[in-house]
């Protein structure tokens, strides 16, 4: 494309009032824009990803909002939407904590917002329908104020194939960037604001650490607190290793150093973040894993420690022994098995069999026979038979979860499931579901019964979303409680009896002669 196209194109972007012009810059971008953009861009690569190689990550502390952004937001509102896990909802909280020092105000209203990022998720199918439907509402938004900007960033953007869309059918979209590049937000909102074309910043290379970014989180009860990113396991099923890259571990001494100013401002439980968390501390080559870092976080007056996600393979004698030592180490496990035929977990490549996994079952009940399971299962994989799904049951049953976050599988672009020839009908996959689900809400529905007449600790998290009157909370073993008490308890660890038990959720009654912070 020549300038004059080049310039034609940005005049078009620039005059994008009615929806006429964004049509016309739509057909305008059919052929010339994607050609210019692909020989500005590298996109993210799936083989590049696969062909990775160790490396030495940097750290950096050196963070700053340029001197001619920092006020750039006075005046104007910000508004994210977040899809997907916690690390998605963590990396909010930071782009959130930026927009701040740059002026910004939060607004749940997208008709007052100034920007609006939209923070995906590629772990499934269903979570990229949901965001371009979202892209498409917003386009509205763009002709009645062509001076929105809107974003998208994230796991999606991360995947050649979601840009090359966005670029070819979306170009109102003034701004995208991946996982890699969060700390040059400012950088990018600069360009989106004074340029006149798309500003596309993603990257196949691996991101450093950034340890001084400023985030706002949500309330002052509970905070997550990355340990790591990334993940070297490449699953075939899954999309996460080419979305956030290897593995790279924070040192421990900055995330001992967070979980520190987390209790002295009253936090009373933060979640250790990680890809896949277990193998914190392998890239740094220390001889320091999860379990030490996890026995120097027992020592902080902080009253719950949790962690997630657990990738059963890393998942070591050592972390076993420190949780078992009670305290603020929590005997709630997430696990993910995803499959309990180890035919399937085998081109799963989970690497594990299912006789690893029960055994190391039977460890985590022999160290904390109280200990609480839940997991993670896929259904439907590529050929699997129905004896090899009555496998899944049959470990269903043998462990006990007591919750499980089940799914029909999803195939992902350029992961090597998505190559695989698949003879399960939908409506067999469908039928799968529904009956580990049925297992599933049975053990869950088992497991409550049990609490019915106990006293148990509840971390109250603030109102019930169903009922205002009634305040909601969580248990040790992640157990969501509602019951009657005055606003007074919330953000405090408070006794409640159990008065009835439900498949998901209990209720009970303050035992108000021992209400104290904890």
């Amino acid at each position: 494309m020549n300038e004059e196209q080049r310039n034609e194109l940005s005049q078009i972007r620039e005059k994008s009032s009615d929806e006429g012009n964004l049509e016309r810059i739509k057909q305008k971008t059919s052929e010339d824009f994607m050609q210019y953009f692909q020989t500005t861009y590298q996109p993210p690569n799936m083989r590049d990803a696969q062909r990775r190689k160790k490396k030495d990550t940097e750290v950096h502390y050196d963070f700053s909002i340029p001197e001619d952004m920092n006020l750039a937001g006075q005046g104007k509102k910000y508004m994210i939407r977040t899809y997907g896990c916690q690390m998605n909802e963590h990396d909010t909280e930071v782009m959130a904590g930026i927009f701040e020092e740059m002026g910004y105000e939060s607004t749940s209203n997208q008709k007052e917002a100034d920007v609006i990022l939209l923070n995906t998720c590629a772990i499934r199918e269903n979570a990229e329908n949901k965001v371009f439907g979202e892209i498409g509402h917003l386009k509205s938004l763009k002709v009645e104020n062509p001076n929105l900007i809107l974003g998208i960033c994230g796991c999606m953007s991360q995947e050649e194939s979601v840009v090359n869309r966005i670029l070819k059918k979306h170009p109102f979209i003034d701004l995208i960037f991946g996982t890699h590049n969060i700390h040059r937000l400012p950088q990018l909102m600069k360009e989106a604001m004074f340029g006149k074309e798309m500003v596309v910043d993603v990257w196949s290379k691996e991101g450093d650490i950034i340890e001084n970014l400023p985030r706002a989180r949500k309330g002052n009860i509970k905070a997550w607190v990355n340990i790591m990113y990334g993940c070297d396991k490449f699953c075939t099923y899954c999309i996460v290793p080419y979305t956030r890259g290897k593995e790279r571990s924070r040192m421990p001494q900055d995330i001992i150093q967070e979980v520190r100013h987390l209790a002295a401002q009253g936090y009373k439980e933060v979640t250790l973040l990680g890809q896949n968390v277990n193998s914190y501390g392998k890239d740094l080559n220390i001889g320091y894993g999860l379990g030490d870092l996890m026995d120097e976080l027992r020592s902080i007056d902080i009253p719950r420690v949790r962690f997630t996600t657990s990738h059963p393979r890393d998942f070591d004698d050592r972390l076993v022994e420190v949780l078992a030592k009670g305290g603020n180490m929590l005997d709630h496990i997430h696990l993910p098995v995803q499959s309990g035929n180890t035919d399937v977990l085998k081109i799963m490549g989970r690497k594990y069999s299912r006789e690893e996994y029960l055994d190391l079952v039977r460890k985590i009940r022999l160290a904390m026979p109280g200990a609480t399971l839940t997991t993670d299962i896929i259904v439907g994989f590529p050929n699997e038979t129905e004896e090899q799904f009555q496998d899944t049951l049959s470990l269903v049953e043998e462990v006990g979860f007591e919750a499980a976050y089940t799914f029909i599988y999803s195939p992902r672009d350029n992961t090597p499931a998505a190559k695989m020839k698949d003879n399960v009908s939908m409506e067999e996959k469908k039928d799968r579901l529904h009956r580990l689900n049925k297992l599933v809400n049975q053990q869950s529905a088992d497991a409550m019964s049990k609490y019915e007449g106990e006293v148990v600790d509840v971390l109250v998290q603030g109102e019930s979303k169903n009922n205002p009157d009634v305040l909601a909370g969580y248990t040790k073993r992640n157990k969501l409680v509602n019951f009657r008490a005055p606003d007074a308890v919330i953000g405090k660890i408070v006794p409640v009896r159990i008065t009835k038990a439900k498949t998901w959720s209990l209720d009970g009654e303050l035992v108000e002669e021992k209400v104290e912070v904890k």
